[in-house]
């Protein structure tokens, strides 16, 4: 079944971008980015407001155009994999043991991540660091008021309405949409329907979507050419409005995101090495081609094909288990997107001196995770969700423009976690399901791989 390793097939592009040192020019593209913005931003003097806001915006076109090509391409890709995940899998007899094991792992982890979001927050209290001048520098006069904002969990009531709300009533209308969660749920029951089906029957469809995945690759690949000049006119756009002082003072919030997020990816490291059987060295050492990538794109969905490969072939995953959990993962799977949210959440309540109290956290976890989980695994997504939460416990979303300035450097490195995420999730659910005594996993993976390539 030649055709079922499509998507694997088109690392290629993404490997020579590794090799070509991505993530290094994007590095370099973030400092220029600060340097630019601060060139024409008000601290100079060089321009006049308008002028300096007008460059920024020619500026930022590619980083603007850059969102939206990886936006347009990623509802088709998530549908084909997911589906092509289930019903070209190998393990389709486990299917429904390795579906409620992938999201109760994933739920699992996320709960874990937006409480250390919120934890490094309270302890390390980045709001203290942020005066009342700088706020008013960057948040508008006309901020909505907190006063009167109501936050709580959804009542017993109301709860059966929101859980019927999550199923998709139409998957044609349901994939125009962008709904990611109901997407995912209308691909599983597509996917489990097509493994019901002869393997004649369904071999025209799979076909299909593995060309629908190598169209979208092929864009991709285009696009992530483009991503030092992006990550360039971003940063510069934004450094322009809120100047390097902002930038500054938040940079302890972004030593409290990134200590989260170091905590989580010992918690990965930790459950591959309990129940994966996985030394962390070894895996990081098998795996650094995807973290960089994944790094430098800010996107796990557009580095999917180089993760699927790597869980096959040097982690030793089984290729049902693998072409299942990467795909559903990289969709529903946003620890470090739920961990950024509840720190991000916890220091603008510090900001704006907000007692959300332990209901108000309560929220947050929830909120967070059940977010988190529907959203595409696209750069700068984490931001739109992050407003409404803010949203939820009365917290001012406008104070978001006291993050975007350094959010970049937050997205890459959640990113990276989510990819690792995904991965560790492979391991331990291939351990757990597949082979519990951990004996014969990597030689049966290199069996699969092998016959497919000779098949």
């Amino acid at each position: 079944m030649a055709v079922s390793r499509s998507l694997i097939s088109l690392k290629d592009n993404l490997t020579s971008l590794v090799a070509g040192r991505l993530w290094l020019q994007v590095i370099i593209a973030m400092i220029a980015g600060v340097g630019f913005g601060v060139l024409i931003g008000p601290a100079t003097g060089l321009f006049e407001k308008d002028m300096a806001e007008t460059i920024a915006g020619w500026v930022a076109l590619p980083g603007r155009v850059f969102l939206l090509a990886i936006q347009f391409v990623i509802i088709p890709l998530i549908v084909a994999s997911v589906i092509r995940g289930i019903a070209a899998g190998e393990a389709t007899e486990n299917i429904g043991k390795l579906g409620v094991a992938s999201i109760a792992f994933f739920v699992f982890t996320t709960i874990i991540a937006v409480s250390l979001g919120i934890g490094a927050a309270l302890l390390i209290q980045p709001g203290a660091y942020i005066d009342s001048g700088q706020l008013k520098a960057i948040i508008p006069e006309n901020m909505p008021s907190v006063e009167g904002a109501a936050a709580g969990l959804p009542t017993l009531k109301e709860l059966p309405g929101l859980l019927t709300g999550l199923f998709p009533k139409d998957p044609l209308a349901t994939f125009v949409s962008g709904n990611m969660l109901q997407t995912v749920i209308s691909a599983v029951i597509i996917g489990v329907a097509l493994v019901a089906m002869p393997a004649s029957q369904r071999k025209p469809i799979l076909d299909l979507l593995g060309s629908i995945q190598s169209v979208c690759m092929v864009i991709i690949g285009w696009v992530l050419k483009f991503v030092p000049y992006a990550v360039f006119g971003l940063i510069a756009s934004i450094s322009a409005r809120v100047g390097i002082s902002t930038l500054l003072a938040t940079a302890v919030y972004v030593g409290a995101v990134l200590a989260g997020l170091i905590g989580l990816l010992i918690v990965y490291l930790l459950l591959l090495y309990l129940i994966g059987r996985k030394g962390p060295i070894e895996f990081l050492q098998n795996t650094r081609e995807v973290i960089l990538l994944a790094l430098s794109t800010s996107s796990s969905a557009a580095v999917m094909p180089l993760t699927l490969s790597t869980t096959e072939e040097k982690l030793g995953v089984r290729t049902g288990i693998s072409r299942f959990v990467i795909p559903l993962g990289t969709t529903i799977n946003m620890g470090g997107t739920a961990l950024y949210q509840g720190g991000a959440t916890l220091f603008l309540a510090q900001v704006f001196q907000v007692d959300i109290g332990l209901s108000g956290m309560v929220l947050v976890v929830v909120m967070a995770t059940g977010a988190s989980i529907g959203s595409p695994g696209t750069p700068g997504v984490g931001i739109v969700i992050l407003a409404t939460i803010l949203e939820s416990v009365g917290i001012p979303a406008a104070g978001i423009a006291l993050i975007m300035g350094v959010d970049r450097i937050i997205d890459m490195c959640r990113t990276s976690v989510n990819v690792i995420g995904d991965m560790a999730a492979a391991v331990v659910l291939d351990r757990m399901i597949s082979d519990p005594e951990g004996e014969g996993a990597e030689a049966v993976a290199k069996t699969s791989v092998v016959s497919e390539e000779t098949g």
